[in-house]
């Protein structure tokens, strides 16, 4: 089936580096056709209905060693090598409630949400941290050091360690995306990342194993159930995943949320009066300003019609997720952030069996963060619209959120 020369032609724009401060109406002219073929062999889908069905889809396959034709120096796995990012089931299930065990429900259900009050008194020394100046950067001062705090945490990753895996993180998430021409190039700079946080990452486990801690990557570690536990190389691999997921998009999703809120003052006055207008406020950023644009490690298993067109077995498939959540088929008024909106189903943390393994975690910190810096910046206001952005079109956020503020109030009690 020959290519749709207009559509690859607004994809190329999409991922074009001077589209990254506003995407969206790029996302518009996408969804003009559904489902396109690009030069290379990729498809995209970018409406709301058509992404949840193959979301759903066991014919869809997150495995890319299913491709027909890898490109060569391709990695399969991705940045995780063998984590369950980058499987299908039923490996990808063992491993994923392995690691649950040790995150969340049924066995931990109280682990994040223990972690609020420890999130709260980071935050607010963070914030202190900004008294006595007038201007802050949301990213560098706030949204990165609490994630990434948090996620040390909870894995048993020394923090005193953050500036070595943080330059590793930041190579593996600037060298996701699809299509780019200088993919063989991007996947030896990724593979070499994750080896050295894998080689970093393989010393802890030893230790866990040796002196097990509370943490998540000593239970991984040592765990035996009824199915086995991981192997070395597994929870290495996950604990990878974790540890680059669990704070790359999440400082997105906080500097986005700042910068979404702070380009509507009337809402900011709504969120100190109305408290819990924060919960459904960071579903809308979710919806309207997402962490994560594109899920493009997909590959079909067999031939799949979409839309009217047949996607064949074992070809690469981008799912633009920030489109289908601006999909006007799916929400009214999709291009207006609207916090009181009372349906708000959304793909800011995908769907199907690879739905975010850190959603709960991710809602936690963005609400108490963007809460705490609407209630104790004075008069808040950029200084920079639209700010500087990362590379990636993939994980797309703002490097630097430079605000200007008149004060900063005491934490409450």
């Amino acid at each position: 089936m020959p290519r749709d020369k207009a559509s690859d032609d607004v994809f190329e724009q999409i991922l074009d580096f001077s589209s990254r401060a506003d995407p969206y109406p790029l996302y518009a002219e996408l969804r003009e056709t559904p489902v396109t073929r690009r030069e290379d062999g990729t498809w995209v889908v970018s409406t709301y209905r058509e992404i949840v069905e193959l979301l759903h889809d066991p014919r869809l396959s997150s495995d890319r060693r299913n491709l027909a034709h890898r490109p060569e120096g391709d990695a399969a796995g991705g940045a995780g090598g063998v984590s369950f990012i980058g499987q299908d089931p039923p490996e990808h299930d063992r491993l994923r409630r392995l690691a649950m065990r040790h995150f969340g429900p049924p066995h931990t259900p109280g682990r994040i949400e223990a972690l609020r009050p420890e999130m709260l008194a980071i935050t607010t020394e963070l914030i202190d941290g900004l008294a006595g100046r007038t201007r802050a950067d949301v990213v560098d001062d706030v949204a990165y050091p609490l994630p990434v705090t948090v996620i040390c945490r909870v894995l048993g990753v020394p923090r005193a360690d953050e500036a070595r895996f943080h330059a590793w993180a930041d190579a593996i998430v600037e060298t996701l995306g699809p299509g780019e021409s200088d993919r063989a190039e991007r996947e030896r700079a990724r593979a070499e990342a994750t080896s050295k946080l894998q080689t970093y990452l393989a010393d802890l486990v030893a230790a866990r194993r040796e002196s097990p801690g509370d943490d998540m990557l000593s239970g991984m570690a040592t765990y035996e159930g009824p199915e086995g536990g991981m192997t070395p190389v597994e929870v290495i691999a996950t604990s990878a995943l974790l540890l680059v997921a669990g704070h790359e998009t999440t400082v997105n999703l906080i500097a986005n949320g700042m910068l979404t809120l702070l380009r509507h003052p009337g809402l900011l006055k709504r969120l100190r009066a109305e408290p819990d207008l924060i919960i459904t406020t960071v579903e809308e950023l979710l919806r309207y300003e997402p962490p994560v644009h594109f899920l493009s490690s997909r590959v079909t298993l067999a031939d799949i019609p979409v839309a009217g067109t047949t996607i064949p077995a074992g070809a690469p498939v981008v799912l633009v997720l920030a489109s289908g959540s601006r999909d006007p088929a799916h929400v009214s008024h999709p291009d207006t952030f609207d916090p009181d909106r009372r349906y708000s189903e959304h793909l800011g943390f995908g769907g199907g069996v690879h739905y975010c393994f850190g959603a709960a975690l991710a809602r936690l910190e963005a609400q108490i963060v963007l809460q705490q810096l609407v209630n104790r910046l004075v008069n808040p206001r950029l200084v920079e619209d639209p700010p500087p952005y990362r590379p990636s079109a993939t994980l797309r956020g703002p490097r630097h959120v430079l605000v200007d503020y008149d004060g900063v109030t005491p934490a409450a009690v």
